[in-house]
């Protein structure tokens, strides 16, 4: 199964169940313009929900992976048909399938949020992670909110108020992303991460993702043991429960439906 798609400012394509999206305004470091944001939006939608996509890579066209807002962009008044940047971040958040970034280049300010509300992040070791905001006199969203709650509030901030991006090395060692690799092997190694994530069902690892991601909103250990709960009865429900059972019982390799 392949489908692809080029758009504005972006490509989108499904190939066995992997959705691709590539952020494409090279020329503008595929700074987050009005068209970016709509395409992105419809593309996070056909990820959640197309049931035949089970997996997600955002990563990058050109030497940036995404250098933030489109400060030049003069925008219409807003007509409420496309998301902001803010409720970009949080539909992501609540995307319940892997989100895997694939990161090329420079991440930074909105293009960070963006990586942070994915689940696996690999990253060239040549490129930036940071927020940049406060050299232009802007405050940010994501990095008080996303990235202060990764990492140390210290350490954070130690970032944030100077506006310094951290090198790829020190992403790796905050452990602000997974792996660092040439850029040569960058999409190669994100389609590995990916592979080893299909070997998996799909609907058991979307579970967990789901208990995982709510269970970040309760206080309660009761109350996220009860929530948990719930997720992994429904999962028993499934086709794959089922069929991995029965695979486990017969010695064989499952063969997973995404039911």
């Amino acid at each position: 199964m392949l489908q692809e798609a080029t758009r504005e400012a972006i490509r989108f394509e499904v190939n066995d169940h992997i959705a691709t999206i590539t952020l494409n305004r090279p020329d503008k470091m595929n700074a987050l313009n009005r068209a970016m944001r709509k395409e992105l939006q419809d593309a996070f939608r056909e990820v959640k929900y197309n049931p035949d996509i089970w997996i997600a890579i955002i990563t990058g066209e050109g030497r940036a992976f995404c250098s933030g807002k489109d400060l030049l962009e003069k925008l219409p008044d807003e007509d409420g048909l496309v998301m902001s940047n803010d409720e970009l971040y949080m539909f992501e958040r609540h995307i319940y399938k892997p989100l895997i970034t694939a990161i090329n280049g420079a991440c930074l300010a909105q293009g960070a949020g963006l990586a942070l509300g994915s689940d696996i992040r690999v990253m060239a070791d040549h490129a930036t992670f940071g927020w940049p905001q406060v050299k232009r006199g802007i405050s940010s969203v994501s990095g008080p909110t996303m990235f202060a709650t990764e990492v140390p509030l210290a350490v954070a901030l130690k970032y944030l108020m100077r506006g310094i991006p951290m090198t790829a090395t020190e992403a790796l060692e905050l452990h602000v992303v997974h792996e660092l690799v040439p850029l040569d092997n960058l999409m190669e190694t994100t389609q590995r991460w990916a592979r080893e994530i299909l070997e998996a069902s799909p609907i058991a690892v979307q579970g967990i993702k789901e208990a995982a991601v709510r269970a970040q909103g309760i206080a309660d250990l009761h109350e996220r043991i009860t929530m948990a709960r719930g997720v992994a009865n429904r999962v028993l429900l499934s086709d794959d429960s089922k069929e991995g059972i029965l695979a486990f019982k017969e010695k064989r390799q499952p063969r997973w439906s995404g039911r």
